[in-house]
């Protein structure tokens, strides 16, 4: 730990540089991390928090620091992906706009191909020296990592997302130091509502879903997008579910990284080349509504289906049905004020949607976004499905479910426990694509 009369003067440097800087259109960085401060408008009101949601506390709450509190965040991508890494550059964003005198400290890319000597304690470190009191590691690419420097500076505050080294009910419980802690989004709930969504629209009654690396997140996510879309396949369609084909293939990241792993834009055309008229994706980026947008401007009637980010339709919004999407910054604000207030307390959180409203950004944590290709009969059975979903009357984790090798995972008429959806060893019986 570094000596505290160092940390005394770094702050008064950190100062000092805020004040020079308040008279410049932007801040001077350092070549490795961006920081961040800017005057934002609010940009929603804010609201007593509820039970099964974080919230943030009304703004003229917000407890006062003497100097500013600085917060970093560690992105696997660049901050202006479309996607994951986006999402959570908004929710910095969102922190500074309803917390006075906050400030974030953003670090781009960290990941072996476009920064191969970059390490996250290095990373850490230097938002250390700046001042940072809470830093957000935000893929799990950093899970073991987090534990190391969560470990090393033990007055800081980590959250490390999507881990779950703080769940004292995981397979991981214990690992993770009285200062690091988890959060993430309930998304196996809107992966099945954009799994319904698919199985309404297609036409070939074949579904391709471009996945990242395999892992637990990564098979829970397009197995509760298959679920979505078995269930509605049958329910509204009047299909059978059997006849339903969902294909998965995993490009081997989060991203493309050429040379590394395959191709999504390739892959995407291997799926609408073999009669799938539905891409969605479970990657960081947009090649799967970008290159299926290319395809419809040749004239194939196909859809596609993004990921992470409110504004992923925007790519190519005539054959987009919608996005599940991740909004993390009411649970960034309200982790922030607790660091600040000294109120933060170690927890793993998998927050819920909000159902009253899945695009209340003061309140959801993922939330969907219809999109402009979804017909009105379309968007009226999806409409339905997902109130029997926020009622509980659907509830597609419910049993009998087999793993891909038939063994069962789930009794009939029994729903999945928290374990069995976090942990899922294999894909589901009925989908395509390698599980390990």
């Amino acid at each position: 730990m570094r000596n505290k009369h160092v940390l005394f003067l770094l702050s008064l440097i950190v100062v000092a540089m805020l004040a020079l800087a308040a008279c410049q259109p932007t801040i001077t960085a350092t070549p490795t991390i961006a920081s961040v401060v800017e005057e934002q408008p609010a940009e929603a009101p804010t609201e007593a928090p509820v039970e099964e949601a974080p919230t943030e506390a009304p703004v003229d709450e917000a407890p006062m620091a003497e100097g500013p509190f600085v917060f970093g965040v560690v992105l696997v991508g660049p901050r202006n992906d479309h996607g994951w890494s986006q999402a959570h550059t908004e929710a910095a964003d969102y922190v500074m706009a309803n917390m006075p005198g906050s400030e974030a400290l953003i670090f781009e890319s960290l990941n072996p191909a476009d920064k191969p000597e970059a390490t996250l304690e290095g990373v850490v470190d230097d938002m250390v020296a700046q001042g940072a009191t809470l830093i957000f590691t935000t893929s799990d690419e950093f899970e073991e990592d987090t534990v190391g420097v969560a470990e090393k500076y033990p007055d800081v505050t980590f959250m490390s997302l999507t881990g779950d080294d703080a769940w004292t009910e995981g397979q991981d419980a214990g690992m993770a130091p009285p200062n690091e802690g988890n959060f993430m989004g309930y998304m196996p709930a809107m992966k099945a509502v954009a799994g319904c969504a698919a199985a309404l629209a297609t036409e070939t009654g074949k579904i391709g879903y471009v996945g990242p690396l395999i892992n637990f997140e990564t098979r829970r996510l397009a197995s509760s997008a298959y679920l979505g879309a078995r269930y509605c396949y049958e329910n509204y369609r009047g299909m059978d579910p059997a006849d339903l084909e969902f294909t998965v293939t995993w490009i081997g990241f989060w991203f493309n990284i050429p040379g590394v792993t395959l191709d999504p834009t390739e892959v995407t055309t291997n799926f609408l080349d073999s009669g799938v008229d539905v891409v969605m994706s479970g990657i960081d980026t947009t090649e799967g509504i970008d290159r299926t947008g290319q395809r419809f401007d040749e004239g194939a009637t196909v859809w596609a289906v993004p990921y992470d980010y409110m504004g992923a339709c925007d790519s190519k919004p005539e054959i987009c049905l919608g996005v599940p999407y991740f909004n993390w910054g009411p649970a960034y604000l309200e982790t922030a004020l607790a660091v600040q207030d000294g109120t933060w307390e170690q927890s793993w959180d998998w927050y819920p949607p909000y159902w009253e409203n899945l695009n209340d950004e003061t309140k959801t944590s993922v939330g969907w976004v219809d999109g402009p290709a979804l017909t009105s009969d379309m968007k009226a059975n999806l409409d339905a499905f997902i109130a029997g979903m926020a009622s509980g009357d659907i509830n597609v984790w419910t049993g009998p479910i087999n793993l891909q090798d038939g063994t069962e995972y789930v009794a009939a008429d029994t729903p999945a426990t928290e374990q069995q959806i976090w942990y899922l060893p294999q894909l589901l019986e009925g989908m395509n694509g390698p599980s390990e």
